[in-house]
């Protein structure tokens, strides 16, 4: 009689875990500058993507104008941000590697669903599952769900997430948090970024 290693469910962030929205977040966001005519530094956005969009459109806007920002902005993004986005490094291989192992994969992001799907629709990559929306310990409402033991992000946020999930926390030093900081926050591995996550996978799988 022989037996077979449980299904795993691996969760992956988006912004710059798996695609490099910053060329595309950053057109957005000098489009949308310039027809609410309000000076938005883009470039300092995109140094710090991560946390919810409605987070970023505060420094910015006073509180009671966020919600209507936060909507036309949404609104401007298919039109400036889909086409310039690409791949991470290592991105394709990283969900190719969890397939060939007979695993599941989820997008968990702070993004909001449709627009992380277009995203993902654009470059061909097919998660099995997209959750958006989510953000730092809020991710372990999707992971938990979808049963994830494995939850890799950029972000000090997406460790706390993997945490409060009892997920392992896999951190990739590709966005805005240092391998130090990551490290603080608790991630049980950092790697310099996915093409690293292959030979992490092999062995954790034994």
């Amino acid at each position: 009689m022989t037996t077979t290693q449980p299904q795993l469910t691996v969760g992956f962030d988006l912004d710059l875990t798996l695609l490099d929205t910053r060329p595309g977040i950053r057109a957005a966001y000098v489009a949308f500058s310039a027809e609410v005519g309000v000076p938005i530094d883009a470039d300092l956005v995109v140094s710090r993507l991560g946390p919810p969009l409605e987070q970023e459109m505060a420094n910015w806007f006073p509180a009671d104008r966020v919600t209507e920002m936060t909507a036309r902005y949404r609104a401007l993004y298919p039109s400036y941000a889909i086409e310039p986005t690409v791949p991470m490094p290592g991105a394709r291989d990283a969900v190719a590697a969890v397939r060939e192992a007979g695993g599941r994969t989820l997008v968990v992001t702070a993004k909001n669903g449709p627009h992380a799907e277009l995203h993902l629709d654009h470059l061909g990559i097919e998660p099995d599952a997209v959750v958006g929306g989510l953000w730092a310990e809020g991710k372990a409402e999707a992971l938990r769900a979808h049963g994830a033991g494995v939850y890799v992000g950029d972000h000090v946020g997406d460790v706390r997430g993997a945490a409060t999930a009892g997920a392992v926390s896999v951190a990739v030093a590709t966005g805005p948090c240092s391998p130090e900081e990551l490290r603080a926050a608790g991630a049980d591995v950092v790697l310099a970024d996915l093409t690293d996550f292959r030979a992490w996978w092999e062995d954790y799988r034994g």
